[in-house]
C-alpha cells in the first residue's frame, strides 16, 4: 500500500518533526506541523475552534505528513483521512535530553516550526515541557491510544523505537506500512 497522508504521533522531544519533514521530503508531500497552526505569536493559545479550522484546512489535500498529537482536538479531523500513522516511541530521558538540548540551541534561534515569537529557551517553558515529557506515558499516551482505537480501530501504528528503527523506515515507509498488516 502506497500511503500519501501519515500523522507522526510521540512525547516532546522523540523527534516527530524532524521525521516529518524527513519523510514529507522522501514523499514529496507537505508537511504540517500542528505547534505552528496552534501557537500564535509569543505563546499564544488559540481558541479551539480556530485551531480545528486551521487543521481541516491544512488537511484538505490528497497528500500531508502531520506531525504532532493534540489527539483531544485534532484527531477526529485527521484520523479518518489518515492512511498510517508511525508512532516515534522513544524512552522519556531521551527526549528530555533532546528538550534540554532544543532549548539551549532556541536561546540564539527561532524553531522555523513555530510562530513568529515562539521561541524555545532555557525558562519556565522548558520546565513544562519537561513535565510533559515525564507525564507522557501516564496521562498522553492513554489519550492518542483510546481516540486512536475509537476513531480507528483499523489503523495499526508503526513504532518507531530508534535511530535504527527511524533510518529504516525513512528507506521505505511503504514496507513498514505492509509489515503492519
Amino acid at each position: 500500500m502506497e500511503a500519501r497522508r501519515w500523522v507522526i504521533v510521540g512525547n516532546a522531544g522523540s523527534g516527530k518533526s524532524t521525521l516529518a519533514d524527513r519523510l514529507g521530503a522522501r514523499l514529496g508531500a507537505p508537511v504540517v506541523h500542528l505547534d505552528a497552526l496552534f501557537w500564535g505569536p509569543g505563546w499564544r493559545e488559540p481558541p479551539i475552534p480556530e485551531f480545528r479550522a486551521r487543521l481541516a484546512d491544512a488537511h484538505a489535500g490528497e497528500a500531508w505528513i502531520s506531525d504532532g498529537n493534540y489527539a483531544a482536538v485534532s484527531f477526529d479531523l485527521r484520523l479518518p483521512r489518515a492512511d498510517a500513522l508511525a508512532w516515534v516511541d522513544l524512552p522519556w530521558p531521551v527526549c528530555a535530553g533532546r528538550a534540554l538540548r532544543r532549548a539551549a540551541l532556541g536561546q540564539f534561534r527561532a524553531d522555523q516550526r513555530l510562530a513568529e515569537g515562539c521561541r524555545d529557551g532555557l525558562d519556565r517553558r522548558l520546565l513544562q515541557r519537561l513535565q510533559f515529557i515525564r507525564g507522557f506515558e501516564r496521562r498522553n499516551r492513554p489519550i492518542i491510544e483510546a481516540r486512536l482505537a475509537e476513531l480507528r480501530p483499523d489503523l495499526r501504528p508503526i513504532r518507531l523505537r530508534g535511530p535504527a528503527e527511524i533510518a529504516r523506515f525513512l528507506d521505505d515507509p511503504d514496507a513498514a506500512l505492509d509489515a503492519t498488516g
